[in-house]
């Protein structure tokens, strides 16, 4: 299959690309900077294309010959979009790497479109969201009923640049929960609760994180809040970074400053996610996961599922509705609870 890494000189696109190199992939290595694009394409024997979403007829042009594309240039509020319509009109299957509420809802409203055009869109296939959906679709079957999901993580490792960009635009859009089936605004950490990881329980607090738009297309559950652990001064101070101008030089000086995790330091990273369901009679069920840095869980799983669109039914799909809610087990270093009734 002829697959094309978008955003390849991008941290998570690299990470992706050699992952890729090493298990006997070829993709096509592309992005808007033809110098670094280049250099990573001669170092992995890779060929190689250069063109700007911004220009529709280049985009299209750029996906001439593929079958699928990953798309792991960000900030994908500003990329998706250009991206999907040009793998709409040249009916090559898309996925990405986005953690964007808005995003998620975009492309699922733009399922029957995907279905029209013979194209598989999957958006979220790396650490945001495949642990978090997966595990949210196993408590949903294990809990029949449940109107309620409440999902927990504790990524550690540190931030990409493009992963603290994304997170500054978050902080400036404020908080989200799925309430009554629908998206709602509230305060970044306005919900803390007591989550029970696999190394102990931690309390956590509310934050907006692509379960609030996914975890609801996989199970249906009509109330769905997310949480991390995030210290009570962040929370205090997420104010002062709302303006743009402040907004502005944050970004700068994420640019300039923030190389991302080294490998040595990602070695060491352990991840873990936690998630519990319920429902009105007050049972619940709960179920957790360990597994690897996030940014080597993502660059796994973006390999395995770009080679796996064409075997799925056209249309906008979440991770566990593609995979199965296990597909989260078969990635390197993850280790699964299964879950657990109670009352």
């Amino acid at each position: 299959m002829t697959w094309l890494l978008y955003g390849a000189n991008g941290y998570t696109g690299t990470l992706v690309a050699r992952r890729a190199v090493a298990r006997g992939e070829r993709p096509v290595l592309a992005g808007r900077s033809a110098g670094p694009v280049s250099r990573l394409a001669a170092e992995l024997g890779l060929e190689h294309r250069v063109f700007d979403l911004t220009d529709p007829r280049a985009a299209e042009a750029g996906l001439a010959g593929v079958e699928a594309v990953a798309h792991c240039a960000g900030p994908f509020s500003a990329t998706a979009a250009p991206m999907v319509r040009a793998c709409l009109a040249t009916g090559v299957h898309y996925l990405d790497v986005t953690g964007e509420i808005e995003v998620f809802e975009q492309l699922h409203a733009m399922s029957e479109q995907a279905r029209d055009a013979g194209v598989v869109l999957l958006p979220g296939a790396g650490f945001d969201v495949v642990p978090t959906d997966c595990l949210a679709l196993l408590l949903a079957r294990a809990l029949p009923g449940a109107d309620r999901l409440d999902l927990a993580f504790l990524p550690g490792g540190g931030m990409s640049p493009g992963t603290a960009r994304t997170a500054l635009e978050g902080i400036r859009a404020g908080g989200r929960e799925r309430v009554g089936g629908r998206i709602t605004a509230v305060p970044v950490g306005g919900r803390r609760i007591r989550a029970d990881f696999p190394d102990g329980p931690r309390t956590v607090s509310s934050v907006p994180w692509g379960d609030v738009s996914t975890a609801y297309h996989s199970t249906g559950i009509p109330d769905i809040t997310t949480y991390t652990a995030v210290p009570r001064a962040a929370v205090r101070l997420q104010g002062l970074l709302r303006p743009a101008p402040v907004q502005a030089l944050a970004r700068a000086a994420v640019s300039r400053f923030l190389p991302g995790p080294g490998e040595r330091r990602r070695s060491r990273t352990r991840t873990q996610v936690w998630g519990r369901a319920s429902r009105a009679d007050g049972r619940t069920a709960t179920a957790s996961l360990t597994g690897p840095d996030p940014y080597d869980l993502t660059a796994d799983s973006v390999v395995r599922a770009v080679t796996r669109l064409r075997d799925l039914e056209p249309g906008t799909l979440t991770p566990s509705r593609a995979f199965g809610p296990r597909y989260v087990a078969e990635l390197d270093g993850v280790r699964l609870t299964e879950p657990a009734a109670g009352a």
